[in-house]
């Protein structure tokens, strides 16, 4: 009887976990034999190693093949066991040297040749894997970059087993080990100085960035919302190291990673269908829920066009994640959670049929128009920072020679505003207004009295409730940081009422 161990790492959503894989072979009829919690893929690992074994020209134990995969309370699921799988077994049969306990993290699925192929989710597994306190991961090459993005961590690339197995008994150069990861500057995304007019559209998406605020557009067809709203990413910061790696993390797990750039940069921007589920919106699936839009839109944009169009159950399943920046999803194999810490920009045509002309060549009673906006619920609509109301574009803004300013320009106006925020948030560990509690900003940020007429005279005839209060007083210190004041002047709070009723009262 002999006994070998690897180890692999086992995720439930971002969370990883070490898993040790004990493999027993013994006398007795051939078997093969898997406890743990294997998911139905982790069991079919068995014909996918006996065939990459075999045709790696290595010998598959004629025994009694027993595998654990421990702990036994957490669930196993993916491919990604496949290479740790092959070596505990080796191991036992006495064709590799037992691996250490605390030797290294093996990640990869095996193809029927003995290919080595890349994994979803390699990120987050080699960041656990450096938690557990492991300092060498052998990954599939196609992953090597990416798992070369965690510090201070030992990244080896395979590309088929039987290399693998060679190194693992001493022969040397047969894995392919971690370059410097060089990072490409991010693409230019589409400029603001495409669009022209709608001055009080840009400078809503302006302190929309600036502040992290969500964003109402409403407005007839050709306005520019779409417009707008493919822009925002192109004007906010690019993201830092901690965020670009969590960033990467969650698009790594989903498989929606661009090939060739590791580490996401630019602010990701996601644009679903109206005929979205909610389970594509918020995640979900069979097994263990996988990330939804919000998700991959963490620390960037989700952009809902023609939002009324929505299911009335999609947009309110939103209500939460804008709250608490994260979705908890609990199906019957596990509980998973998400980060959602996302800028949610809403566009939405002012009536059903939607004409070009407005008013002048509507044909829907005012019935109609209310039971279509209506589809986007007051509690949906208080979580939402700014509202604004496009009008049409003019001739005289559409032949204008004059350009508009471009992203750069607002980007770096933002960038400013930003850097005076994180100053004065320091303490708080926050880094946008749009995330400062409401009670530090009725208390420690609160404007001067003089300042704070209109928001009371509001809030007590209605037109705010105490959410929309603190909102206000958020996108009052965004408009300050802009001005480059250090406290909102009567200025700036009256523009934050403006930025949030207008667009209500349209």
């Amino acid at each position: 009887m002999a006994l070998a161990c690897a180890a692999a790492i086992g995720l439930l959503g971002l969370q990883g976990h070490l898993v040790e894989i004990e493999a027993d072979v013994g006398d007795g009829l051939p078997t093969f034999t898997m406890v743990g919690l294997p998911d139905a893929s982790v069991r079919e690992a068995r014909d996918r190693m006996r065939a990459a074994v075999v045709n790696s020209q290595l010998r598959w134990p004629q025994r009694r093949m027993t595998v654990n995969l421990t702990p036994a309370t957490l669930p196993k699921h993916g491919s990604a066991f496949d290479l740790a799988l092959a070596i505990a077994v080796l191991a036992a049969n006495g064709d590799l040297p037992p691996p250490a306990r605390d030797g290294p993290v093996f990640l990869g699925e095996l193809g029927l040749d003995g290919a080595v192929r890349p994994v979803l989710g390699v990120l987050p597994a080699v960041l656990a894997a450096q938690a557990a306190g492991r300092d060498r991961v052998i990954v599939p090459a196609g992953n090597l970059a990416e798992a070369a993005l965690v510090p201070a961590m030992s990244v080896s690339g395979v590309t088929r087993l039987a290399d693998l197995v060679a190194h693992l008994r001493g022969e040397p150069d047969r894995l392919v080990t971690a370059s410097a990861v060089v990072e490409p500057l991010p693409v230019p995304g589409a400029d603001l100085r495409d669009v022209v007019g709608q001055a009080g559209g840009r400078r809503a998406l302006e302190v929309a960035a600036a502040g992290g605020h969500h964003l109402y557009l409403h407005g007839p067809p050709g306005a520019g919302k779409t417009m707008l709203a493919e822009r925002l990413p192109g004007i906010l910061p690019l993201l830092p190291d901690e965020e670009a790696l969590e960033v990467t993390a969650i698009h790594s797990v989903a498989g929606a990673l661009p090939p060739g750039a590791p580490m996401l940069r630019r602010p990701p921007y996601e644009s679903p269908h109206h005929t979205a589920s909610a389970a594509a919106i918020v995640g979900g699936g069979s097994g263990l829920a996988r990330p939804g839009a919000i998700s991959r839109a963490h620390r960037g944009v989700l952009f809902l066009d023609e939002a009324p169009e929505f299911a009335s159950g999609v947009l309110d399943a939103l209500r939460q994640p804008l709250e608490s920046g994260q979705i908890t999803l609990h199906r019957a194999a596990g509980r998973t959670a998400y980060p959602a810490a996302f800028q949610l920009i809403l566009a939405a045509n002012p009536c059903p049929c939607a004409s070009p002309s407005g008013d002048q060549a509507c044909v829907c009673t005012s019935w109609m128009r209310r039971r279509y906006l209506s589809r986007l619920s007051g509690p949906l609509l208080d979580r939402v920072d700014l509202h604004v109301t496009l009008l049409p574009v003019t001739r005289q803004a559409l032949l204008a020679t004059e350009p508009a300013e471009s992203s750069a320009t607002v980007a770096s106006r933002v960038r400013a505003a930003r850097t005076a925020a994180r100053e004065r948030l320091a303490e708080t560990g926050q880094t946008r207004n749009a995330d400062i509690p409401g009670a530090a900003l009725r208390r420690r940020w609160r404007p001067a009295r003089s300042a704070m007429s209109g928001v009371e005279s509001a809030l007590d005839r209605g037109l705010l409730s105490a959410r929309g209060m603190d909102r206000v007083l958020r996108v009052a210190w965004t408009l300050a940081d802009l001005a480059g004041v250090t406290v909102p002047g009567p200025l700036e709070v009256d523009e934050a009422m403006g930025l949030r009723l207008r667009g209500l009262a349209a």
